[in-house]
């Protein structure tokens, strides 16, 4: 085997720091709350707001809510949670609060810049590219902010294509965009099924980036194995895996 000619990633949890984001930006919006919000326990409130964003974004990426829907249910379902009713219009109030604090924490993981970079040395010619479960406005913002659009030749958002992971049809379009064949191609994310098998099962070289030592249910280990999946725990181990493909 040979290396790839393009590298495509996840971007939330893979090179973007998402969510270290949010539990900041979470627990900063409640501090300035005040009660009920202020006196929770952190743990408790970062893990409820992951479950919502968890709950509500997917059903968002299944048609179920749009962009701004989903948005409004996370905030009113956690406000709920603490006792406070919100109106439609009170809970996009609510979420636009909170995002300026996530947006204020966000950067990039520490091995991201470094593992381009590495990679870039590593292969001669090696590109790269996005694959994202979103919208497009939204993950190209975050992407420009953290200054990844000076190293990203294409971003490719489901929101955008129609298209979501882990369907074949993203990773094949994706492909296409760059010009090669998904043998071509390897693709990294911090998701088991809907990263790594998904593109594995597209015809990419799929690499599952477990930074938190997940254990992989016992049907995600054998379709991951099936697919030949190969597991990382940090980006800094992704130039030697690729080269030596």
């Amino acid at each position: 085997m040979t290396p790839p000619r393009v590298v495509l990633f996840d971007l939330d949890d893979t090179l973007f720091a998402h969510r270290a984001a949010v539990e900041s930006g979470i627990l900063r919006y409640a501090a300035a709350l005040g009660a009920p919000y202020g006196a929770a326990d952190a743990e408790e409130l970062t893990t409820v707001w992951h479950d919502l964003e968890e709950e509500h974004y997917h059903s968002y990426l299944a048609g179920r809510l749009d962009f701004e829907g989903q948005r409004q249910a996370r905030a009113r379902d956690f406000a709920a949670r603490h006792g406070v009713e919100l109106t439609d219009a009170q809970a996009s109030a609510w979420f636009a609060d909170y995002f300026e604090h996530y947006v204020a924490a966000w950067s990039l993981h520490d091995d991201a810049l470094p593992a381009l970079d590495t990679l870039e040395a590593t292969i001669p010619g090696i590109r790269f590219g996005l694959i994202t479960n979103g919208d497009l406005a939204f993950q190209r913002r975050k992407v420009e902010a953290v200054g990844l659009d000076a190293r990203i030749e294409h971003l490719i958002a489901s929101g955008e294509v129609g298209v979501v992971k882990p369907d074949a049809a993203i990773f094949g379009g994706a492909c296409d965009t760059f010009g090669v064949r998904p043998t071509e191609a390897a693709y990294v994310g911090d998701r088991l099924r809907t990263d790594a098998i998904g593109a594995a099962r597209a015809g990419l070289s799929g690499v599952w980036l477990n930074r938190r030592h997940a254990i992989p249910t016992v049907d995600d280990e054998r379709d991951a194995d099936l697919a030949g999946v190969r597991t990382i725990h940090t980006l800094a181990e992704l130039p030697a895996l690729l080269a030596s493909s």
